[in-house]
C-alpha cells in the first residue's frame, strides 16, 4: 500500500511540475526551469537573466539584460513605475495605472516557500542577484513553524533606497541602506530574477537591529485575486490570517540565529495603501539623490547603463566587461529555487513532502 501511494504521489508531483516552482536541497533530482521572462518595462518588452557561477555557491550571480541585449542593473535601470507599452523613456516618464491604482515594477529575489536568502547585491557593479553570506556561509532562513521558508514572493522595488543617514519621523530610525522590500501575496510562485508588475496594498515598519526596514505588501496585477484586493483591509477580508502570519514571521525569523526578536513601529500595525505609496515615493527621491551624488553612498554601487544623466552611467562595453569578469556559468544548471515541487496550497505540499520523506 505504501509503495503504491508513493508511486501515485510521485506521479502527481511530476504532473504538477509545469505549473509549480522548484527548490532543492540536493537529495532529489533538480527540476529545471526556463529563465524568467519580464513584463513590459518601458522600452523593454522582454528582459532576460544570465547566470554566472554555480547555483547555491558563494560565486553564483544572476545578471540582467534588457530586450536589446544590454546588461543592466536591476537596482538602477529598471523603472520603479511600470511604463505603458508605448512608453519610450527609461526611466518611464509616465506611470502605468490599473484603474486608479499606480503599478510598480518588482524584482523577485526569493520565491515563496524557499529558504535561500537571495538578494540584489547593492555593493557590486550592476547589482546582480546573489545569495547572502553570513560568517562565511551561505544564508538560509529558518522555517518558522508552521511555515516553510518565505511565506510570500519576496523582492524589492527598483530605483528606491532607504537612506541610512535619514531618520524617519515616524519610526525614529534611519534606513537600512537597501532598496525597499516587497512581500507579494498572490497565488503564483515566481522565480528569482523575474520582473512582475504589482499594485501596493499597504506597508509595515520593521525595526531590524535599530534600522527602519519597510515591508511593502503588494499583489501581482495579473493575479486572479487582484481584482478584489485593493487595500490592506481587503487583505484582511480575503486572506484572513495572512497579515498576522507576516508580522509573526518577521518578528521571529532571526531568533534561530541567536538574535533577539525584531520590533515594529506603529505597534506592529499595517498602514494603508496611501501611506505605503508615500513611503515608496520618498525612497525613490532618496535613490535619485544617490544616483546624482547628492547623498553619501558609502559602499553602494551605482553603476548603471540607462540613467544617462547620472555620473555613474557606464557604456555597454563596460557593462559587458563587468559580467565577463564574474565566474563563468556552470553548465547543466538553471535558476531554480531549491529541488521540491511546491503547490499553490502550502498544506498540500507539506503533506506530500512528509509522505515522500518517509519512503
Amino acid at each position: 500500500m505504501h509503495a503504491g501511494l508513493g508511486q501515485a504521489l510521485r506521479g502527481l508531483l511530476l504532473l504538477s511540475a509545469r505549473s509549480c516552482s522548484c527548490s532543492g536541497a540536493g537529495r532529489r533530482r533538480r527540476l529545471v526551469q526556463p529563465l524568467p521572462r519580464c513584463s513590459w518595462l518601458s522600452t523593454m518588452a522582454q528582459c532576460s537573466t544570465e547566470q554566472r557561477g554555480r547555483p547555491h555557491s558563494p560565486q553564483y550571480r544572476l545578471y540582467f539584460k534588457n530586450a536589446e541585449g544590454k546588461y543592466i542593473s536591476p537596482f538602477h535601470d529598471i523603472p520603479l513605475f511600470a511604463g505603458s507599452k508605448e512608453d519610450k523613456e527609461v526611466p518611464a516618464k509616465r506611470s502605468k495605472t490599473n484603474g486608479s491604482e499606480v503599478v510598480f515594477n518588482m524584482v523577485v529575489e526569493v520565491p515563496r516557500w524557499s529558504n535561500a536568502k537571495m538578494e540584489i547585491a547593492t555593493k557590486e557593479p550592476l547589482n546582480p542577484i546573489k545569495q547572502d553570506i553570513k560568517r562565511g556561509k551561505l544564508r538560509y532562513v529558518a522555517n518558522i513553524f508552521p511555515h516553510k521558508g518565505y511565506i510570500w514572493n519576496y523582492g524589492a522595488l527598483p530605483q528606491t533606497w532607504e537612506d541610512p543617514h535619514h531618520k524617519d519621523k515616524d519610526t525614529g530610525c534611519c534606513g537600512d541602506n537597501d532598496p525597499i522590500d516587497v512581500c507579494e501575496i498572490g497565488t503564483k510562485v515566481h522565480s528569482p530574477g523575474e520582473i512582475i508588475q504589482v499594485k501596493v496594498l499597504g506597508v509595515m515598519a520593521l525595526i531590524d537591529e535599530g534600522e527602519t526596514d519597510w515591508k511593502i505588501i503588494a499583489i501581482n496585477v495579473d493575479d486572479p485575486e487582484a481584482q478584489k484586493i485593493h487595500d490592506i483591509d481587503d487583505v484582511k477580508k480575503h486572506k484572513p490570517g495572512y497579515l498576522e502570519a507576516t508580522a509573526e514571521w518577521f518578528r521571529l525569523y532571526k531568533v534561530p540565529d541567536d538574535k533577539p526578536e525584531n520590533q515594529f513601529a506603529f505597534n506592529g500595525e499595517f498602514k494603508d495603501k496611501d501611506f505605503a505609496v508615500g513611503i515608496i515615493k520618498s525612497t525613490h527621491e532618496y535613490w535619485k539623490a544617490l544616483l546624482h551624488k547628492k547623498a553619501d553612498r558609502g559602499a553602494i554601487e551605482c553603476t548603471n547603463v540607462l540613467v544617462h544623466d547620472s555620473p555613474f552611467c557606464c557604456s555597454e562595453e563596460d557593462a559587458r566587461l563587468i559580467v565577463q569578469s564574474a565566474p563563468p556559468p556552470a553548465s547543466g544548471d538553471s535558476v531554480s529555487a531549491e529541488g521540491t515541487v511546491y503547490f499553490y496550497s502550502k498544506w498540500q505540499h507539506v503533506f506530500l513532502f512528509h509522505l515522500l520523506e518517509k519512503k
